[in-house]
């Protein structure tokens, strides 16, 4: 594993370079973020590959919710990870549950198959599952590079004593990456407490639409949410966790055991004042 990694969870071009001017070491490529995203099309990936040679690791979700899938959302899966490779994406990012919480196993092999030698994520899927150990160590089993996990909670400074477990009973076999809430100041407490050294954010700022017409009470989708506002990845809050890591090489092991309850304790005590931090 390299020293650390910071991926960027994107859903547009725009998105996309942002993440790659801020300093990003890949993309996980998105659809629909804004509902925790879903598999993204084609044309998304053509037209940021077209920009950039960051490595982009694809989302492969074909819907909103849960990860326990019909025949034909599997079906679906499938070709989209076959797809993806096919048009030279780095990596995939995907996870099926069964009924009862467990990783479904029979299919996660299929879709191993069928990444070939892309680079696989086992997604948040991870994050709502019956077992995280075992889980985790089916995964190790399968063959998969990674997994995205906030520690089972809704942000990952919450998560941090099961992140901890993770990385240390991982042993290296996987790399355990952070998401849900990461940001520059979430990974300088978070490190110190779990050990992560890979991360996973959107860096988002919400900006105005462009609009200047504004038809009032109609909503596309979800009435709680603006059409005239528009989720993008935000260059300085890239740049701003990838700085965290350049300061942090002359830092020592000792200073983190040293200062590691006091850590702790700052990190609870920002959970509280800020309930609501941003998940993804």
């Amino acid at each position: 594993m390299k020293e650390y990694i910071l991926e960027a969870c994107v859903d547009s071009v725009e998105s996309a370079m942002a993440a790659v001017e801020g300093g990003a070491d890949r993309l996980e490529l998105c659809g629909n973020l804004i509902i925790g995203g879903t598999t993204p099309g084609p044309w998304l990936f053509d037209e940021i590959r077209k920009r950039s040679d960051i490595r982009i690791h694809a989302l492969i979700r074909p819907r909103f919710g849960d990860f326990c899938y019909t025949d034909a959302e599997f079906s679906m899966i499938k070709h989209a990870v076959e797809d993806f490779r096919k048009m030279g994406a780095e990596g995939v990012v995907f996870g099926v549950l069964k009924p009862d919480g467990t990783l479904n196993m029979e299919q996660m092999k299929e879709l191993m198959e069928a990444a070939g030698d892309m680079s696989v994520t086992l997604h948040r899927a991870f994050d709502v599952c019956v077992d995280p150990i075992e889980t985790m160590e089916q995964a190790i089993s399968l063959g998969i590079n990674t997994i995205l996990t906030s520690g089972q909670r809704n942000v990952c400074l919450q998560g941090a004593d099961l992140l901890k477990e993770l990385v240390e009973k991982s042993q290296g076999r996987i790399t355990i990456q952070a998401g849900s809430g990461v940001g520059a100041e979430v990974i300088r407490q978070l490190y110190p407490l779990t050990g992560v050294r890979a991360y996973h954010m959107t860096g988002k700022r919400v900006i105005d639409s462009e609009m200047q017409f504004r038809k009032d009470g109609v909503n596309m989708g979800l009435p709680m949410l603006s059409e005239y506002e528009i989720w993008r990845t935000d260059v300085d809050n890239i740049r701003a966790a990838k700085k965290f890591w350049r300061n942090y090489n002359g830092r020592t092991e000792s200073f983190l055991k040293e200062n590691r309850a006091e850590l702790k304790r700052t990190t609870w005590s920002r959970q509280k004042t800020c309930p609501g931090f941003l998940r993804l």
